[in-house]
């Protein structure tokens, strides 16, 4: 594999992420001159940004090359390039799904659209780190613009709470990550992951204070997964933001989380993997029953789908904790792509349940309570079966998606040998069983409950046509997943052999 030199200033790696904040600071000023109450030039000079960043860095996977630049600070490689890739897709549907739900509701500002573009950058910038202060910079660049986002009705006492509990425990968990980076730095000495790794290899460090350095870092780490228990924000959060900004946080800010975890953990800390491997099964084992016991006693849509998120992430991190065994990284690749293919998926299944829902609110009307739904067959047979798509492939029916990502974190888990991943693995089926019940529970009220409004249901047909193409994706990778797994599994390779 060819790298680029990592002490050379190379101005390369970074183009995707100066055309990005170039074109967040073009798009805020031209933003002033519209005066089109749907901000057509505002939304297609944004979507055209991540279209071309989109296309920057999947010839940048193609390529194949990892390469290194502003003295080692930033590395690009196709595990970043492929997650900064499908983090621009969700940003695009997201950005797609919004317009005219914040339009309806005279929240579709300039502000919208700016924000979204430092979020992405935010991420652009998480996924591409190999030093600690970068990992930091994109953290809170995405968290400030999702903080910011999430008040965005100014004028909504909830959506103001939300954004409230948001900052301050999001404050709260930042400051876990940076205490615990800032014990890294202190023990070994350097900021760099490459340097990290290396020191941590010479066995010559205080393990007392790696220890409690990896506790911190892995509590700031589940924070922006969500997961048990720094999941209180979740739900609140879920409910609270207006629908569009729940799908911007709920979408390509996972994948960014995803990807300064294996940064972190995998390539600056996999000599602590005996350390951090049993954290992540206690977080994974609590957030699969909690958030599956928890959704189940929900009745706004939006609150369940947070709970929802909470397992889902339970079962990213299982396929993560099984990277390591007896000090053998043989079974890394295998662990850590399923994981990868998993988030991506459930990124790819999110957008469109919650695109699905701004599409079904109204001027007025927000379409969040389960029983809004009911009678959904009735009034739009097409739209129901869209919805049935989703919730499948959330609770993990064949043939969707969501059925084959779960089955590649329980063929991680159980290729290990080992009895515990084994037992875990049995676990994760059990909860999985508990967390089809709500799923299905939405099915059961399109599809039998009488409907609760009979007008007709006439939006724009080019959000509908992209709710279909959603459907239609997550039923054609739950079909034919090999095309998405190979990439995950190529990506986390090269990524873990540099």
């Amino acid at each position: 594999m060819q790298t680029s030199n990592p002490n050379a200033m190379n101005w390369l790696v970074v183009y995707p992420e100066i055309l990005l904040l170039v074109m967040a600071c073009v798009i805020t000023l031209v933003d002033l001159w519209v005066r089109d109450p749907q901000r057509r030039p505002t939304f297609w000079l944004t979507q055209a940004t991540l279209v071309v960043v989109a296309a920057m860095h999947l010839s940048y996977f193609d390529s194949g090359l990892t390469m290194y630049g502003m003295q080692a600070m930033v590395v690009t490689d196709p595990m970043g390039h492929l997650l900064a890739f499908f983090a621009a897709v969700a940003m695009i549907i997201s950005v797609a799904y919004a317009q005219h739900y914040l339009a309806s509701r005279e929240m579709l500002k300039g502000e919208f659209f700016t924000l979204s573009l430092f979020v992405y950058l935010g991420i652009s910038v998480m996924v591409s780190a190999n030093n600690f202060l970068v990992i930091y910079l994109g953290l809170e660049l995405m968290s400030l613009s999702l903080y910011a986002l999430t008040a965005l009705r100014r004028d909504h006492a909830v959506a103001t709470e939300a954004a409230m509990k948001y900052f301050v425990l999001g404050a709260l968990a930042s400051g876990f990550l940076l205490y615990g980076l800032s014990m890294m730095y202190g023990a070994t000495g350097s900021l760099d992951l490459g340097e990290v790794f290396k020191a941590i290899g010479t066995g010559r460090i205080n393990k007392e204070v790696l220890t409690f350095g990896i506790v911190f870092i892995v509590a700031g780490l589940a924070f922006k997964l969500g997961v048990v228990p720094f999941h209180m924000w979740v739900p609140d959060v879920y409910q609270g933001a207006p629908t569009a900004v729940t799908l911007l946080i709920g979408g390509a800010p996972k994948l960014a989380a995803f990807a300064i975890s294996i940064r972190l953990l995998v390539e600056g800390m996999s000599g602590l993997a005996v350390d951090w491997q049993p954290m992540l099964v206690v977080l994974a084992v609590s957030s699969l029953l909690v958030g599956n016991l928890a959704a189940i006693a929900q009745t706004n849509l939006k609150r369940m789908l947070a709970y929802s998120t909470i397992a889902q992430m339970g079962f990213v991190l299982l396929g993560m904790s099984a990277g390591v065994v007896n000090d053998n990284t043989l079974s890394a690749g295998n662990a850590y792509s399923s994981s990868m293919f998993y988030i991506v998926t459930y990124v790819l299944t999110t957008l469109g349940t919650f695109g699905m829902i701004m599409y079904l609110s109204s001027q007025g009307f927000e379409s969040e309570e389960i029983t809004d739904l009911a009678g959904l067959a009735r009034r739009s047979p097409w739209l129901a079966g869209v919805m049935t798509v989703f919730m499948f492939s959330l609770a993990g029916v064949p043939p969707m998606v969501g059925f084959y990502a779960k089955l590649s974190i329980l063929q991680a888990l159980v290729s290990t040998g080992l009895s515990a991943h084994i037992w875990l693995a049995v676990y994760a089926v059990m909860m999985s069983l508990i967390g089809a019940f709500y799923y299905l529970r939405v099915v059961k009220v399109m599809y039998f409950d009488a409907p609760q409004h009979t007008d007709p249901l006439q939006r724009g047909q080019g959000v509908s046509a992209l709710l279909a193409l959603n459907g239609a994706a997550v039923l054609f990778f739950g079909l034919l997943p090999g095309g998405l797994m190979n990439l995950c599994s190529d990506a986390i390779l090269k990524a873990l052999a540099t």
